[in-house]
C-alpha cells in the first residue's frame, strides 16, 4: 500500500515520489517514515529520504501509520455527558493537556449516557487503535463497565467499578469533607451543622465521614441531629434553613455550592448576615455559583482538572496504580468570603 502524505501546494506526496527524489527503493521510503525497528538502512540513504520529505513536504498519513505498527498515538475518552454538565469539561481540558504533553492527540466521544452511542464509541476507537480509553462519568459513582472496553488499556475516570480490575482515579471526597469542616473549625466555629444529600452516593457517604474525623480530631463529640437530609439542590437548602437557624450554630458545611446557594436566600429572608451570624462552606467549586454569591463562597473543589490529566498518567505508565482501590485525588479548598 502506498502510503499519501501532503505536499506544500496541498497536493499529495507519495512515497514513490520520495524514494524518486532520493533514489531509493519505496520499501527504504517506508521503513524509514515509519521507523521501523531493525531496519537495515545506511545512513546516506536515511539523510536523503529525510532531505526529500522536508524538500516536498511530505508528511506520514497517520492511519496508514497506526494500521502498520498496530498502534497509534491517539488516547480515546467515552464521557456519558461530562462536555454538557456545569463544570465545562475540565475532565477532557486536564486529559487533553496531560495527552499533548507526552506526544498524544486525545479523541473524545460524548455519548449523551446512551449505550449503543457509546459501544459505536468504543468499537471506532478501537478500529483506529488508541493507545488506550479513559472512561468517565460526569459524577462520581460505582458503574458497569462495557464489555468491548476490555479489549484495550483502559483507566476509569471520576468512577469505579469493584470486580472490574480496571484502575480507576476519584476525588478523595473523606478528606473534601475533613478539609471543609476543618476550614470552618480554624475559622474559630464549635457548633457546626452539616448538610448533606438525601442521594446515596460516595459523596454522601463520604464527606458526611470526613465530617466525622475532623470533629472527633477537634474533640468535638458527633452530633447526629446536626445532619439535615436535602435534596442536592437549591431549594433543599433553602428548606433547611429553619431547622438550621433552629440549631444554633454558628456555622454550616453544604453538601454542594448549590444548596449553600438556597441557604443564602433562606438566611437573608431571615435577617442574618453571612459570615457574622451564620458562616457557610460549600463543596464542589461551582464557579458560577460560588465565586459570583454575596459574599463569594468559600467551599472545596473537585479536581476535574487534576482527574483527566491524572487518568492519562496511569494510562501511559507514569504513575502507579493503587492496586484494586481507586487512586484518590485531592479535593482542595477555594478560600472566599463566607466563612
Amino acid at each position: 500500500m502506498t502510503t499519501l502524505g501532503h505536499g506544500k501546494n496541498n497536493s499529495p506526496v507519495t512515497m514513490r515520489d520520495l524514494a524518486k527524489a532520493a533514489g531509493v527503493s519505496v520499501a527504504t521510503v517506508s521503513h524509514v517514515v515509519n521507523d521501523k525497528p531493525g531496519a537495515r538502512i545506511g545512513d546516506d540513504a536515511r539523510r536523503r529520504v529525510k532531505e526529500a520529505a522536508i524538500q516536498l513536504g511530505y508528511r506520514p498519513n497517520a492511519l496508514a501509520k497506526t494500521l502498520s505498527q498496530g498502534t497509534s498515538r491517539f488516547i480515546g475518552l467515552v464521557a456519558d455527558a461530562i462536555a454538557t454538565t456545569p463544570f465545562a469539561g475540565q475532565i477532557i481540558h486536564g486529559a487533553q493537556d496531560e495527552a499533548w504533553k507526552h506526544g498524544y492527540v486525545l479523541l473524545v466521544a460524548n455519548t449523551d449516557d446512551n449505550r449503543a452511542a457509546e459501544d459505536e464509541a468504543i468499537n471506532m476507537m478501537l478500529e483506529h487503535q488508541v493507545h488506550g480509553i479513559l472512561y468517565s462519568s460526569w459524577y462520581h459513582r460505582e458503574i458497569t463497565v462495557p464489555k468491548a472496553i476490555h479489549q484495550t488499556d483502559t483507566v476509569l475516570v471520576n468512577c469505579f467499578a469493584d470486580g472490574s480490575g480496571l484502575p480507576a482515579v476519584v476525588p478523595d471526597e473523606e478528606q473534601g469533607g475533613r478539609t471543609a469542616t476543618e476550614e470552618l473549625l480554624a475559622a474559630g466555629h464549635r457548633r457546626i451543622a452539616f448538610i448533606n444529600t438525601t442521594t446515596p452516593s460516595p459523596a454522601q457517604k463520604g464527606r458526611l465521614a470526613g465530617y466525622r474525623s475532623a470533629l472527633e480530631v477537634a474533640g468535638i463529640a458527633f452530633d447526629e441531629t446536626l445532619v439535615f437530609p436535602a435534596e442536592p439542590e437549591q431549594e433543599g437548602g433553602y428548606a433547611t434553613t429553619p431547622k438550621i437557624i433552629d440549631s444554633k450554630v454558628t456555622a454550616v458545611f453544604c453538601h454542594n455550592d448549590r444548596v449553600a446557594m438556597g441557604l443564602y436566600d433562606g438566611i437573608r429572608e431571615h435577617g442574618l448576615r453571612i459570615p457574622d451570624d451564620i458562616a457557610v462552606m460549600g463543596f464542589d467549586n461551582q464557579d458560577v455559583i460560588a465565586a459570583h454569591l454575596r459574599p463569594p463562597l468559600s467551599t472545596v473543589a473537585l479536581p476535574h482538572y487534576e482527574l483527566g490529566a491524572a487518568g492519562v498518567r496511569l494510562l501511559l505508565g507514569i504513575d502507579d496504580t493503587s492496586g484494586t482501590h481507586p487512586n484518590r485525588i485531592i479535593c482542595p479548598p477555594v478560600k472566599r468570603h463566607s466563612i
